[in-house]
């Protein structure tokens, strides 16, 4: 589980066009001050290393992140933080060190390819990607290596825009960064989705141009292919929680810890400008409904993927409405075909065309219907004596 705490909420010094935490900041929730006695209590009940987020956390004072760094060096033995890298100086960079802070940084692309992370006007978003930057030499020439998170969209990743972007990945690559997270554009709305949104035949095309260059590249890895091919042969351990049944009143694989020491959700899953507080009881009702439901009305019924898909993250899903499938189906649809089409190359027998996968199914069925995760990796070790000794 991944706990994110958030002393200003979703504040920024820059405005994305694109991002998905907006919806709050039209509702006006952006808190205004923060108890770090609540959020350190609150921390310590979640009992886990955290990440400090946003909005920008380097908003936050100074001394208190510091407070922050060092509990969670002393309690925990490590910390976090994810920013898009324009405020980092050398303070921060010492504080980084002392604390052993990993940074996560994220950034769309080089020069005019991050101008949907708007920071104002043009001299200064391009200021600020040329910032964010000079950041990631920075912290690379420092031994604190930073992991990237790239939002692919109309900006970035249109036919023309591929090359500059293959190039700043093998750049990247030869700098030392060995991991970034290619996110599908969130849309929040349909003004979004007009301007920045990528065609279904753009989304395949991006995502597997940058599927075909990490084989060309020394060490940068995407995970979002390697969750892929882990999740069609029922290796559900350690991959990103979009593939793993999120409740969206739970969100099970991210705990946010608010200015007030309050517990929230993953932002992602918040729709209505409101960060709603936890429930009690994680429900999979979400899986039930798509495995049953026809894909004309936005299910899953029939899939082959469904198992390792799910339907994808419930803040992606058609017209916002966690009820429905991803609204990037064809995507994942593309990228697990790709991949299977891979294993099965390479000698070994997907998930999606076991003989088997009708048992995990029901399995999984079982599992959510009882209120309980359902762990496929688990399931098929517990499948295989059968198998051998059949």
């Amino acid at each position: 589980m991944s706990i994110e705490v958030r002393p200003l909420g979703v504040k920024c010094n820059i405005q994305c066009q694109y991002c998905y935490q907006n919806p709050q900041r039209d509702a006006g929730n952006v808190p205004g001050d923060f108890d770090l006695p609540k959020m350190k209590a609150a921390l310590e009940r979640a009992g886990s290393s955290f990440t400090i987020f946003g909005g920008e956390p380097l908003l936050v004072p100074e001394h208190v992140l510091q407070e922050l760094w060092a509990f969670g060096k002393e309690r925990f033995g490590s910390n976090g933080i994810q920013t898009n890298g324009t405020l980092i100086n050398d303070r921060f960079i010492d504080l980084f060190k002392k604390y052993s802070v990993h940074v996560g940084i994220s950034i769309d692309g080089p020069e005019e390819l991050n101008d949907v992370r708007w920071a104002g006007s043009v001299k200064a978003t391009r200021e600020a990607t040329a910032r964010t930057h000079a950041a990631i030499e920075r912290l690379v020439r420092e031994g604190l290596t930073p992991s990237l998170i790239v939002t692919l969209h109309r900006n970035n990743a249109t036919a023309d825009k591929l090359p500059r972007m293959r190039d700043w990945f093998r750049y990247l690559d030869m700098l030392g960064i060995t991991s970034a997270r290619l996110h599908d554009l969130e849309i929040e709305g349909p003004a979004i989705g007009a301007k920045y949104g990528l065609t279904v035949d753009e989304q395949i095309a991006a995502f597997l141009e940058f599927a075909a260059l990490e084989l060309q590249l020394r060490q940068l890895r995407f995970d979002v292919f390697s969750d892929i091919r882990k999740m069609l042969m029922g290796d559900d351990d350690n991959t990103t929680c979009v593939w793993n049944a999120c409740d969206p009143y739970t969100t099970r694989a991210v705990q946010g810890v608010e200015g007030h020491g309050q517990r929230s959700n993953c932002g992602r899953t918040n729709k209505d400008g409101i960060d709603f507080v936890k429930a009690d009881r994680e429900g999979f009702e979400r899986y039930l409904a798509l495995y049953h439901a026809p894909q004309a009305v936005g299910g899953c019924q029939g899939c082959r993927f469904f198992l390792m898909c799910k339907g994808q993250c419930p803040g992606g899903s058609i017209g916002g409405d966690w009820r429905n499938r991803s609204s990037k189906c064809d995507l994942w649809m593309a990228l697990f075909e790709r991949f299977e089409a891979e294993l099965i190359a390479e000698g070994k027998t997907p998930l999606s065309v076991s003989p088997r996968r009708g048992a995990i199914e029901a399995y999984a069925l079982q599992q959510w219907a009882s209120g309980r995760s359902a762990y496929l990796g688990q399931e098929l070790a517990r499948l295989e004596p059968r198998v051998s000794a059949a």
